[in-house]
């Protein structure tokens, strides 16, 4: 017995490496399902054999104990000894790399939709409560953005550091004091109320990532996946008339580049249909203080836009 051409498809689509089984009860189970899914004919019978694979796989992942895995321990029983089920070594390898995208996605859907429905303080709430990701086990609290709900302006961050963690505020220390001094040299503010300020001079700013990585390391992918909903959520209920995306995983988050942030900015980009500002993170700008020259040129040009936009 072979998988057909079809069954072969729809295994690799689903992350599952094409294997033939050796005799046993649960791999005459799986020929009887092969067989009958060749049979019929059809895409469903396909899909029906693609699950019956991946809940063997997980099934012989289970039987693995995790820590003989970590120390390279080869998983097949040893000489003369009476496994309780058959265990394939390779499917048992790529299990743990090969989780069914199918049963992974759904959630993820359904959360990224109620994200999207969310108001406010929905969202603040949904971003305290946050374990989409590891960082939720080593931060103090989550930063979720601040200053006025109506302000015209957005500026996006990375990831929180240390003091931003503490505070539960972004862009803090040094770094946020000289944003806010470029900031207000442009006659903008990020005070949330109890200012006379229009809209036109207020400003909201958030990290692309809530939560600080341990020790300040760069986000991950994973990390900036999980949360890209919320951003989005963000920028939609704000509704800015300019975005100014400070460093390269702001970039990336909002524009999917990884050029340099040299070749970005000096233009315009767009998110959302949002003109988007490309330009140096606050902490480059303190290690590197030739760059504020071109910073200022950065703002000057996302002011034009914004007062283009009113």
């Amino acid at each position: 017995m072979s998988w057909t051409e079809r069954q072969q498809t729809m295994l690799l689509a689903m992350g599952l490496r094409v294997w033939q089984p050796k005799v046993g009860s649960s791999a005459q189970g799986l020929a009887a399902g092969t067989a009958a899914s060749a049979a019929a004919g059809s895409v469903e019978g396909s899909i029906s054999v693609a699950r019956a694979a991946g809940d063997f796989v997980a099934s012989a992942a289970a039987r693995v104990a995790p820590a003989d895995l970590a120390k390279g321990a080869d998983p097949t029983p040893a000489a003369g000894a009476a496994p309780s089920a058959p265990v394939v070594p390779s499917i048992a390898v790529a299990a743990s790399a090969a989780a069914p995208a199918a049963l992974a996605l759904a959630p993820m859907a359904r959360q990224r939709g109620d994200i999207a429905a969310m108001e406010w303080s929905e969202l603040r709430q949904a971003v305290a409560a946050c374990t989409a990701c590891g960082l939720c086990a080593s931060r103090t609290q989550p930063v979720f953005g601040s200053g006025a709900l109506r302000a015209h302006w957005l500026v996006v961050g990375e990831a929180p550091g240390e003091a931003e963690d503490l505070q539960g505020l972004p862009f803090v220390g040094r770094p946020g004091e000289l944003l806010a001094h470029m900031l207000s040299a442009l006659g903008l503010t990020q005070a949330e109320s109890g200012t006379d300020e229009s809209p036109e001079q207020r400003v909201f700013v958030v990290n692309t990532v809530k939560c600080r990585p341990p020790k300040n390391r760069n986000p991950g992918a994973e990390e900036l996946a999980a949360c890209e909903p919320f951003l989005l959520r963000q920028i939609e209920l704000l509704k800015p008339r300019i975005i100014l995306a400070l460093g390269p995983f702001a970039i990336r988050a909002l524009l999917r580049s990884d050029e340099p942030i040299g070749k970005l900015r000096g233009r315009l980009h767009s998110y959302q249909g949002v003109p988007v500002v490309v330009s140096y993170h606050p902490a480059y700008l303190l290690r590197q203080p030739l760059e504020k020259a071109r910073a200022w040129e950065d703002l000057c040009l996302a002011a034009e836009t914004a007062e283009r936009a009113a």
